[in-house]
């Protein structure tokens, strides 16, 4: 997970940024492989596609390569504001690739966020830029990494080491699911996913959510029937597999 063969095509650039980002796209197209299907590769987008920097040549299946040198951010900016909920809205926004490099040009993490996970609620709209700006009025965003829930941070590289590609490969698959759901209602049930991810137990009671019920009043102030709303996501996110029903009132976290 070398990055530092790629140093020297990056020599004509001068902005930290530009640099890291020469290097690790075309570290890329080195090493990067498509998690939604069996080829080891993908090819780079055309200079100036708008969002997408790798592509996969078998599935079509579109990544986003992000890339900082800390680690565990809990938001990441993005391009313009109405771009992204437009993308969100139709369904498009493509796998987010974030990759997080050592100071000596080491890939030590590299996460994968599949775009079935990105919902309004986790777009989080930046103030216009100042008049005297080169871009003044443009509005850009931020993506709140932290309220996607687990399923949908799929490790590729932890710690420097590289995951198995069939478990990459099987998680992507999982989170997959998502995309049955229609873009306007997959807020709701990966909000209560993230939720029953963040209680941090394998099984669990409706009466525990019950409990966390503010916290999607807050998110959702014009719906004034959260229980059962609750309810009706973890029906979805049963017959999703991403849970299991045990009996009245409890339930489990599928490890399938």
């Amino acid at each position: 997970m070398n990055l530092k063969c790629n140093v020297e095509i990056a020599s004509g650039y001068k902005s930290g940024a530009q640099i890291a980002r020469v290097i690790s796209e075309h570290w890329g197209a080195r090493e990067l492989y498509c998690a939604a299907c069996d080829s080891d590769h993908l090819v780079r987008s055309k200079a100036n596609t708008p969002a997408v920097d790798f592509a996969c040549p078998a599935c079509d299946q579109a990544f986003q390569l992000k890339c900082c040198a800390s680690w565990k951010p809990s938001t990441i900016p993005d391009g313009a504001y109405a771009a992204m909920i437009q993308a969100i809205r139709s369904d498009r926004v493509p796998n987010l690739l974030l990759m997080h490099y050592s100071h000596d040009w080491l890939v030590r993490n590299l996460m994968l966020v599949p775009g079935v996970f990105f919902v309004e609620g986790l777009i989080q709209k930046r103030a216009p830029l100042a008049a005297h700006a080169r871009r003044a009025g443009w509005v850009g965003c931020k993506i709140l990494l932290n309220q996607v829930p687990l399923d949908g941070r799929i490790e590729m590289v932890s710690a420097g080491v590289s995951a198995p590609k069939e478990t990459v490969r099987r998680s992507f698959s999982r989170a997959g699911r998502v995309a049955l759901i229609k873009p306007s209602l997959r807020g709701w049930a990966l909000e209560v996913l993230n939720m029953i991810r963040q209680l941090g137990k394998p099984q669990f009671s409706l009466q525990e959510l019950y409990e966390l019920e503010p916290c999607l009043s807050k998110l959702y102030p014009d719906n004034k029937n959260v229980r059962p709303k609750i309810r009706q996501q973890l029906q979805v996110l049963r017959d999703l597999g991403f849970i299991c029903f045990l009996e009245r009132g409890r339930y489990s976290i599928s490890s399938s």
